[in-house]
């Protein structure tokens, strides 16, 4: 019986690029999988569940960024930018958003294969979904789309940061100041009248008993926590 072979998705817009990548990727032993969108690449990372994804930030539909931050939500692949955006902000916001490594545009092939390999002798298998499912609810992080009953539901960007950082750290307490500073940012740290509202309308949403929430927890005086009971 034949080993697996390893696979790599590469998400890249640059037919050039990916070609080149292939060839590098199938010479040092590797299977390849190619998305052309950061939204073709989020589908691909999973239906395939790849070994590593190597991501290009300029996309033409979200930025690599974006991409990175969605894929991250769900995910733990190990993630190695490839770009032309060389300068320190760009690498910065890259690492910071979860990438595993930074390789910039022109490459060696010799290079870029030992990065690999070192990004994948640290990673560790995880035990991940990119579907998650309570009672009715049906979110699907790689499309970000919500669905209840078999009826999509619509959530405004901030209700859904909300939701996934609950359901990521699935029956965890999340502190006010946590959820604050993560969806709204530092400054808005003690603004606790926005949680409020939001979890409101998150309950409204998901919940069938608004008012008597199963899975939006309310711990009071602390935060936040995603029922794992169920």
């Amino acid at each position: 019986m034949t080993t697996p072979l390893t696979e790599i998705l590469v998400i890249d817009d640059e037919v050039q690029i990916r070609r080149l990548l292939r060839i590098t990727l199938e010479a040092g032993g590797y299977s390849v999988r190619e998305a052309e969108t950061g939204l073709l690449g989020l589908q691909e990372a999973a239906a395939r569940r790849p070994d590593a994804v190597i991501l290009d930030l300029g996309l033409p539909d979200m930025d690599g960024i974006t991409t990175l931050q969605r894929l991250r939500g769900w995910s733990q692949l190990p993630v190695l930018i490839l770009s032309v955006r060389g300068d320190e902000t760009q690498k910065i916001a890259a690492l910071d958003a979860g990438a595993d490594d930074y390789l910039t545009k022109p490459f060696g092939g010799g290079e870029l294969l030992a990065r690999l390999r070192v990004l994948l002798r640290r990673a560790k298998p995880l035990d991940e979904q990119a579907i998650a499912r309570f009672g009715q609810v049906e979110v699907d992080f790689a499309r970000r789309q919500i669905r209840k009953g078999g009826h999509e539901v619509h959530l405004t960007g901030k209700e859904y940061a909300l939701l996934e950082l609950l359901l990521r750290h699935r029956g965890k307490v999340i502190t006010h100041r946590q959820l604050l500073r993560e969806v709204w940012g530092e400054n808005a740290q003690e603004q606790t009248q926005y949680l409020r509202v939001h979890m409101t309308h998150l309950r409204q949403k998901l919940e069938d008993e608004p008012t008597l929430p199963r899975y939006l927890r309310t711990e009071a005086g602390v935060g936040y926590r995603f029922s794992a009971d169920d």
